[in-house]
């Protein structure tokens, strides 16, 4: 689950928007690069247009494990369409090859929701989009499974001694036990993109620190506290496709598999509040960063000082600072991006009408909400997903076809949940008030964010 935990939040952050449909695009290309998209599984190629150095363009083609084929362009006898992305005198231009129309919403999603850029789609994908198809697994919401504990283990600490964990990305279970013992690491796994990804360089190299007791000590707790969490369901050789960058049975010091932004992750240094988190005392005593403890580590922990102490040291080890990550305030990506969003106006019939329908654009949607104009976006459960000022949500189940624009105010479509309020009608929308229409095709994919007027 990539996580953006350790490794380059290049592929997941969309901070910056890609050109207009009709701007222009440099003819002359530096190189063209075909990769696998590691998430969506699927062939890529992308062409580096206008002022790409030869250099420039080989470095980001080998971030995507592949290698530049210098001066030509991406050929395909059909498209799905382009993700343009970049601006002024150097643009990206990322060709989805194929003729299967039910990726046309994926591609879309995958270029502008979780890479940042404008979708042109080909005369195949330019009609009607299905946004039921995102290009990867639904997400699951979270569960809280009891189990009895596997034998040789002690009793657990929840009713009749059984052991009771969240399956959910921050979810832990309890301390000496392993994640994957106790809950569904699928689930887990779809609720962030997750995908292998190589380790820092040299990550198997002999450590003469572990001949240090007292650091010794230290991984061998550190190691027992990741393997709690749910980390494990993707940082881990068990992992379906491999592990994502680094992990626990990586040879000989497994803190030398991570990236320095992971460790200023653990260390606090850049803010993971976006991912999420349950309180301590329903996570089986493990906390994560909140509002209030922002600076905590993003590893669920037991012991947050210790936690934090530990992955400073690897830093400094590393001869890294604060100052190095000055330009990585956030660890969420689009996740932090979404929870900060500030929502303008409705267009183009976006809203609601004097029938109370809810009218919304780019597709039909799992997840309906209608919150007052103030209110924080949503983003990710447990914490995140309810922000104060909801009025009303609607959801659709993971197994379950998402709905069409048109829905009315209070109106629970048949097949949908209304999870606020949980067993009441939602407060009436008052005449002349603005309020905020969030829809999204899944969660953290958002396709209309915007502030309507209530006839």
């Amino acid at each position: 689950m990539r996580l953006t935990i350790v490794i380059s939040l290049a592929l997941f952050v969309a901070c910056k928007r890609g050109p207009a449909l009709d701007t222009p695009l440099p003819e002359n290309t530096t190189g063209s690069c075909t990769y696998k998209n590691g998430f969506s599984k699927r062939e890529e190629c992308r062409d580096y247009l206008g002022e790409w150095t030869l250099d420039a363009a080989k470095k980001d083609c080998a971030g995507w494990g592949s290698a530049l084929v210098e001066g030509a362009p991406c050929s395909y006898e059909s498209r799905l369409g382009y993700c343009v992305l970049g601006g002024g005198a150097q643009f990206t231009r990322v060709t989805f090859p194929g003729a299967d129309t039910t990726k046309c919403g994926g591609s879309r999603t995958g270029c502008e929701v979780f890479g940042g850029g404008t979708f042109d789609p080909s005369p195949l994908c330019g009609g009607a989009i299905d946004d039921s198809s995102l290009g990867g697994p639904v997400f699951e919401q979270p569960v809280r499974v009891c189990k009895d504990p596997k034998a040789g283990e002690p009793p657990g600490t929840s009713a009749n001694g059984q052991v009771c964990t969240w399956e959910m990305i921050s979810g832990v279970t309890e301390l000496g036990r392993d994640f994957r013992d106790y809950a569904d690491c699928d689930r887990v796994r779809t609720q962030r993109p997750y995908y292998a990804a190589p380790t820092e360089n040299d990550a198997a190299r002999e450590d003469p620190r572990l001949q240090e007791a007292a650091y010794a000590a230290d991984l061998a707790w550190l190691k027992q506290q990741v393997h709690a969490a749910a980390c494990v369901c993707c940082h881990s050789s068990t992992a379906p496709e491999g592990p994502s960058n680094w992990f626990v049975e990586s040879p000989n010091n497994f803190l030398n598999s991570f990236y320095g932004s992971g460790l200023a992750m653990g260390a606090g240094w850049i803010d993971s509040v976006g991912f999420g988190t349950y309180p301590a005392v329903e996570n089986n005593g493990f906390s994560r960063p909140t509002l209030a403890t922002k600076t905590d580590s993003i590893f669920p922990t037991t012991d947050p000082a210790r936690m934090k102490a530990i992955f400073e040291r690897e830093l400094l080890h590393r001869g890294l600072t604060r100052a190095d990550f000055a330009d990585q305030p956030y660890a969420g990506g689009p996740l932090d991006e979404q929870r900060f969003y500030a929502p303008s106006a409705c267009e183009n019939g976006e809203g609601i009408g004097a029938d109370g329908a809810l009218n919304w654009s780019g597709g039909k949607a799992r997840y309906v909400f209608v919150l007052e104009a103030g209110a924080t976006s949503p983003t990710v459960p447990p914490n995140l997903d309810l922000p104060e000022g909801t009025l009303w949500r609607i959801d659709v189940p993971s197994a379950g076809k998402p709905v069409a624009p048109g829905v009315i105010y209070g109106a629970v479509p048949e097949g949908l949940t209304q999870r606020f309020p949980s067993n009441a009608a939602p407060a009436p929308l008052v005449s002349g008030r603005t309020y905020y229409l969030y829809v999204l095709a899944d969660i953290v994919v958002p396709i209309t964010r915007c502030l309507f007027r209530a006839p």
